[in-house]
């Protein structure tokens, strides 16, 4: 695994997403070997989709821990993702994490993809 460190985490999360996460990483049966993964992929109505999920890190993987959550993103998605919030709504109508991403030129409607 990568022994870079970074000062500053490539994100954020809001005090009701690690709230979230570290209820998940609570739950019985969790991998401790994983780590939030947070990306992007191509796809989506924008051209780009959010990548958010638990996985075992690469070797090549940034690290960085927030909070006490351990993540791990692909470095070369740091140039998309850098300055990004990510939040959590548990409301019953909007339920699930939301992304504010500075880098965003558009998003569309579903709020999980967007074009840089």
């Amino acid at each position: 695994m990568s022994t870079d460190t970074i000062l500053k985490t490539p994100v954020s999360f809001t005090a009701n997403a690690v709230e979230e996460l570290t209820r998940l990483m609570g739950e019985p049966g969790f991998d401790q070997q994983q780590r939030l993964r947070v990306g992007v992929k191509g796809g989506g109505c924008s051209g780009m989709t959010y990548v958010l999920g638990f996985d075992v890190p690469k070797q090549e993987d940034l690290q960085f821990v927030f909070e006490g959550v351990p993540c791990c993103m692909e470095a070369a998605h740091q140039i998309y993702l850098y300055g990004m919030t990510i939040d959590w709504q548990g409301g019953l109508n909007s339920r699930g994490f939301t992304f504010t991403n500075p880098n965003a030129s558009s998003t569309c409607g579903c709020g999980t993809s967007f074009a840089v």
